[in-house]
């Protein structure tokens, strides 16, 4: 990733996370961009004098799945000797304590799950505000631990069980926590990471979505000029309608979106992107009716493997298409976001595919655009905030999660356009209940799903036998997990009655209670 250097004020002061391979690395990350300090992450195996060019204030070393003494466990580079902050967690405190003359071994008993830790004196910087009288719940997951800290190093808490659960070298601040401060089971954690990132490393709160508006609408021009064209696949999503609207205000009227309306969407949804951004924000605007393509090439379709390709093959000849007519462009706009920079240099490597994603990035070659990713810094949620900055309505902004094959894979089975039809009525009748319901914003994600399976009913005095409809609503931090939402029996009541009385082709509805893992959020 291509980073600005430290004059700019957005990122003169940052921190460097190094990924040993831990599931939260990324966690990381987000918790720091909370405390409005820019941070990065890096493979573990980069070179000491990359990482002396990146000048952080001050490193984290991410947890990791290894143990120390594996033959190709990850070594960490030598940051010590740079004399900026370093800071630790699970693998990265193993790591940094045999590199530097500690000894790690297997823990007489494993900690995984929930704990409580004592702090001892010299906690002070660390845990500045905790009460050193009163144990700290924390997440721990490891089992190996450092049974001799290196030279320098004294314990600053331990564990129930009486291990090591902090070290400090106060002298060099140097730090190594045994449990993990970035995970909501830990929760006085972004509290601790704040007094390393702004107390210990002396950070300055400058990563502020209006600064990030000001520096990209700068970039932007910079980038194409005075005279570029660009072009942008506008979903209607988050991602998309953020990047439009920000390259909106730095290039005007330079920008034509294009939106594939693929007769997927849910009930109404191609009519509000018309009204935002052709009527309300005047944005140039090509909207492409291609329903009837997509649901032709969807025919007898019911692997949903085969539907997310032919979705996305579909919608690169459509998009080729109009553009071809709407003439030159000398750029292509991309939502990508910082994950998915992250997942091309991980020191995993790419993770497995649990289904297969498309969108502009997948154009081919023979288009000859040069890409313009505004977004490629940013998290989810800072989007959304960066959405408000720049006056997107909250209808928009807080969009629930929408699979980019829409309701093709909401539908099991064949897609029709009968099928269509109900599975948007019935979703519409979820959104509005959940949406005037009291609780929900506790949801992350609510919505119907349509099953290839017809039951026998009766209404009235007659028979009938008609399709199922699903209700899927959870809960979750950030959609890696999640949990079902116990939701109020009368609202069930009340969204079941609706679906059944109103949408003609549905005579059951079902509710998912299902947790991700092991299932995942969407059906297919």
């Amino acid at each position: 990733m291509t980073t600005l250097p430290p004059a700019d004020t957005l990122h003169s002061q940052r921190i460097l996370i190094l990924d040993f391979g831990s599931q939260y690395t990324m966690l990381i990350a987000r918790r720091i961009r909370e405390q409005r300090v820019y941070c990065e992450i890096w493979p573990c195996h980069k070179s000491l004098a990359e990482i002396r060019a990146f000048a952080p204030a001050g490193i984290v070393l991410s947890g990791g799945p290894s143990s120390v003494y594996d033959p190709d466990a990850p070594v960490a580079p030598e940051v010590w000797r740079l004399g900026v902050p370093v800071l630790g967690i699970c693998y990265g405190m193993q790591a940094m304590a045999h590199a530097l003359g500690g000894r790690v071994a297997p823990g007489k008993t494993r900690e995984y799950g929930p704990a409580q830790i004592a702090l001892e004196p010299g906690s002070d910087q660390l845990f500045a505000g905790f009460d050193r009288d009163q144990p700290q719940p924390v997440w721990m997951s490891h089992g190996d631990c450092v049974a001799v800290m290196p030279p320098g190093f004294d314990v600053i808490a331990r564990s129930e069980d009486g291990l090591l659960a902090a070290m400090a070298d106060t002298e060099k601040r140097l730090y190594g926590l045994q449990f993990h401060p970035e995970v909501v089971h830990t929760p006085r954690g972004v509290e601790l990471l704040h007094n390393f990132v702004v107390g210990i490393c002396g950070c300055h709160q400058t990563w502020t979505m209006a600064g990030f508006v000001n520096a990209s609408v700068q970039a932007i021009r910079a980038q194409v000029g005075p005279e570029g064209r660009v072009l942008c696949g506008l979903s209607g999503g988050v991602d998309s309608s953020v990047t439009a609207a920000l390259l909106h205000r730095a290039i005007g009227d330079r920008l034509t979106c294009v939106f594939v309306d693929n007769g997927l969407l849910r009930k109404d949804e191609g009519d509000d992107v018309r009204t935002i951004f052709g009527d309300g924000m005047q944005l140039p605007l090509i909207t492409a009716e291609a329903g009837p393509e997509f649901l032709g090439a969807l025919a007898g379709i019911t692997d949903p493997e085969q539907k997310r390709k032919i979705i996305g093959r579909t919608f690169i000849e459509v998009f080729e298409k109009v553009t071809h007519e709407a003439g030159h462009f000398d750029f292509l706009a991309q939502g990508t976001l910082y994950p998915d920079v992250i997942e091309s240099v991980s020191f995993k490597g790419p993770s497995a595919t649990i289904k297969s994603h498309h969108n502009v990035g997948g154009l081919p070659d023979r288009m000859r655009m040069k890409l313009v990713e505004p977004l490629r810094e940013l998290f989810k949620d800072e989007v959304r905030v960066l959405g408000r900055e720049l006056g997107l309505p909250s209808s928009l902004v807080d969009r629930q999660p929408f699979p980019g094959p829409g309701l093709a894979v909401r539908i099991l089975g064949e897609v029709t356009a009968e099928g269509v039809t109900l599975l948007q009525n019935a979703d519409a009748i979820v959104r509005e209940e959940l949406d005037a319901w009291p609780g929900r914003l506790g949801l992350w994600q609510y919505f119907a799903v349509l099953l290839p399976i017809r039951s026998v009913g009766v209404m009235g005095d007659s028979r009938t036998y008609e399709c199922t409809a699903v209700l899927r609503a959870v809960t979750s931090v950030d959609g890696m997990t999640a949990d079902w939402a116990d939701l109020p029996r009368p609202v069930l009541s009340r969204i079941s009655s609706r679906i059944i009385n109103e949408v003609r082709g549905i005579n059951r509805v079902v509710y998912d209670i299902s947790s991700k893992p092991p299932a995942t959020i969407e059906w297919e």
